[in-house]
């Protein structure tokens, strides 16, 4: 199950978009790693990467709404934070339970899951509002 970038999940906003591709990158290789076995090295250098990537993609991401007068600011920062939220259960699951097929293949789905629907619905309204404003 790859999970690529394409243009449909484009914001339009550069920033964004780029980082949203290196989140794409990262979450390709958790995938790889998973056909090829090797998933459970990988999960734990990708609960970094997420952790620390995320804050910083989040707090960007607030920074450039608050610019515009974004006025679903409030219900983003809220969906944030209940991927914070669920990314810290995801690794007390790790590393209470270990790389067990269930935990790799929960946060693989998560992951997924988030990507693409919250880039689809959430974050293109991002784009869509900054068109309006030129």
């Amino acid at each position: 199950m790859a999970l690529l970038w394409n243009k449909n999940y484009e914001v339009g906003v550069d920033l964004i978009d780029s980082q949203h591709k290196k989140w794409f990158e990262k979450a390709d290789q958790l995938f790889e790693a998973g056909k090829s076995g090797k998933s459970k090295e990988y999960i734990i250098q990708m609960f970094d990467f997420l952790d620390d990537y995320t804050k910083t993609h989040f707090k960007d991401e607030e920074k450039y709404m608050t610019s515009i007068n974004y006025p679903e600011l409030a219900s983003q920062k809220q969906m944030h934070e209940g991927f914070i939220k669920k990314l810290a259960e995801l690794r007390k699951d790790y590393e209470t339970a270990g790389a067990n097929l269930t935990v790799i293949l929960g946060a693989n789905q998560f992951i997924l899951d988030w990507l693409t629907k919250h880039i689809s619905n959430a974050d293109k309204k991002i784009g869509e509002y900054t068109k309006k404003l030129k």
